[in-house]
């Protein structure tokens, strides 16, 4: 049996301070991020990731067709002069909806990172979880009516919402580091 070698109190051996590269918010906005690159939309990537009060994930989502059908089989247009049967908006869910309809427990007092402000549609579904706090990417459609109403209905239910600005060196330096990785391969 090796002797144990004596340590001096208050003296830790081998002790290296280990800090994350990433906080919580960051952490999860870049799975909601690697999520939304799930989807085959060509022209909206959108992904959601929500979690608990302890920083657990309870479920993720990305927009795309519903489970069962083939995306292949489905217009992926945005024109809305066509008909809508010829527009992906009549087949489409929205990430919070697919996140929404997989979450295997309750949503109450959670928090989703998404990486696009939710349309009113999802807000009503995000206020009728009772989801904590909305934390988003991009807002791009602020100025749309539908934004405005999305924000109100959050307003009204309680359930807060800010923008998250992620520094573009964070994701340049995991762009070397995933690279470093398939170097080692």
């Amino acid at each position: 049996m090796k002797d144990t070698p004596y340590i001096e109190p208050g003296h830790l051996v081998n002790f290296v301070p280990v800090f994350s590269q990433l906080n919580w918010d960051e952490y999860f906005m870049l799975q909601a991020m690697l999520a939304s690159y799930k989807s085959k939309d060509p022209n909206t990537k959108v992904g959601c990731v929500f979690v608990d009060e302890n920083n657990h994930q309870i479920t993720m989502g990305y927009n795309g067709a519903i489970a069962g059908i083939d995306e292949a089989q489905i217009p992926w247009g945005n024109d809305r002069n066509v008909p809508l049967e010829y527009q992906k908006y009549g087949y489409v869910i929205h990430s919070e909806a697919n996140a929404i309809s997989h979450a295997r427990g309750s949503l109450k007092g959670s928090r989703g990172y998404i990486t696009l402000f939710p349309c009113n549609e999802c807000a009503k579904l995000i206020a009728s979880q009772k989801v904590f706090e909305i934390v988003y990417l991009s807002d791009k459609y602020r100025d749309t009516p539908e934004n405005r109403i999305s924000k109100k209905i959050f307003q009204l239910s309680g359930v807060q919402y800010r923008q998250l600005s992620l520094d573009p060196k964070l994701i340049e330096g995991l762009q070397q580091y995933l690279l470093s990785l398939l170097k080692t391969v």
